[in-house]
């Protein structure tokens, strides 16, 4: 065990079972120690091996513990552990919850524990609407049990109704709630670009860029996570924006341009993640362009966003990203007084491993006060926790300055 707080996820044997790896992988992201027990049925849907492999612990597995193997692990499994999670809750495993029945060492730790517990349930539809099993989620309701979800719509079984797993930030939004986890953007409202654009040429090509999307998703989700009501500019993206946070498609500089001013005022705090394009076509051609040997292409510089916010701004954090290839760090302080911002993150995206398109960023931090934080080459999620940490800390400060002038 660590020295981290931790919970207990529960895996069962529902079709769903493979969304337990991500809700680990998201708990993990809060600072979590994860602990997972799996059903036998769940074994035969996704292996122990895959929870161990993310969590680096032991999985408590349902048979009994043979010769060699710790002999009272139903017991001592949750301890010291602040939340038991069952995601997702088969109808089998709520009616054995709810009978208290012990039969095999998951139900066992599940009737040994004192701990809170939350049951996101999965399921088809009329096992779920079953009076049996609607009075077995009513009697864990009045013994504490927390319920999330299900959510309806099309299921596993090609059925409609009430039955899917809840959202996985729906289910992390619970488990903050339970535990009285960190909220220090409660309150806040956040503004986020994410995404590349792209500037139309003609009816059929378009200048563009090879942003993913990734790193500004990831600061939506934390932020969401962390209590702040986000809304989230995006353009185009190779990954789905975070279901809890309000997202605004655009494509084109000018539309991102628009949405973000039309939502700044009110904000306490715009981060401009999108790789916006810096130039557009002078003319567009309403038809395709037919193929010749040499185009020649007159552009003009799209309108800067964030310098035309900082024009505009009353007492909003502005946070600007710097993607560079030499000298980044020089580069990325000039771009952060240049455009007069509060924040700026460097990355060098001259390295594969990082920056577009990759899963992991590596970033320097730069504000205006203080020395900059380098962030170690590290899942994105992590470095936008690493990032809104200094955010929170500009719009503090920027609140405390604003109360004594006042």
């Amino acid at each position: 065990m660590t020295d981290k707080e931790s919970v207990v996820l529960v895996v069962s044997g529902s079709i769903a079972a493979y969304k337990a790896a991500e809700l680990a992988r998201a708990l993990m992201e809060l600072g979590l120690d994860v602990r997972v027990a799996m059903t036998r049925a769940a074994e035969r849907f996704i292996t122990p091996l895959t929870f161990e492999a993310l969590t680096g612990g032991r999985v408590l597995r349902a048979g009994f513990p043979e010769p060699g193997e710790p002999p009272m692990e139903h017991i001592t499994f949750t301890r010291g552990a602040r939340l038991v999670l069952a995601a997702p809750a088969t109808a089998d495993l709520i009616a054995r919850m709810a009978g208290g029945l012990a039969d095999d060492n998951v139900t066992s730790m599940l009737l040994a524990t004192d701990l809170p517990v939350i049951v996101a349930p999965a399921m088809n539809v009329m096992m779920y609407r079953h009076p049996a099993t609607q009075s077995n989620i009513a009697l864990l309701a009045s013994r504490g049990v927390m319920f999330v979800g299900p959510e309806a719509g099309e299921l596993a079984c090609g059925d409609e109704g009430e039955g899917r797993l809840a959202r996985i930030p729906q289910i992390i939004t619970a488990v903050r709630e339970k535990l009285s986890l960190g909220d220090d953007l409660a309150g806040r409202k956040l503004l986020i670009t994410a995404g590349g654009t792209r500037e139309p040429i003609d009816a059929a090509r378009y200048i563009g860029n090879r942003s993913s999307g990734k790193m500004g998703v990831a600061l939506a989700h934390a932020a969401a996570r962390r209590g702040a009501r986000v809304t989230l500019v995006a353009g185009v993206m190779d990954v789905e924006p975070p279901a809890n946070v309000e997202t605004v498609r655009v494509e084109s500089a000018a539309a991102m341009l628009d949405e973000v001013e039309r939502r700044f005022p009110g904000v306490d705090a715009l981060v401009m993640a999108a790789a916006v394009a810096d130039y557009r076509a002078e003319q567009v051609s309403g038809h395709k362009v037919k193929k010749t040997k040499r185009w020649d292409l007159p552009l003009v510089e799209n309108t800067d966003i964030l310098g035309r916010m900082a024009e505009r701004r009353q007492s909003q954090i502005l946070a600007g990203f710097a993607a560079e290839t030499h000298d980044v760090e020089a580069a990325g302080r000039e771009k952060l007084l240049r455009k007069n911002l509060d924040m700026i993150v460097i990355n060098d995206v001259s390295r594969a491993d990082i920056g577009f398109g990759a899963d992991e960023n590596e970033v320097t931090i730069l504000t205006r006060q203080g020395a900059p934080e380098r962030v170690t080459k590290a899942p994105k999620e992590r470095v936008a926790d690493a990032i809104l940490d200094r955010l929170v800390v500009l719009i503090n400060n920027r609140k405390r300055r604003g109360e004594a002038a006042g």
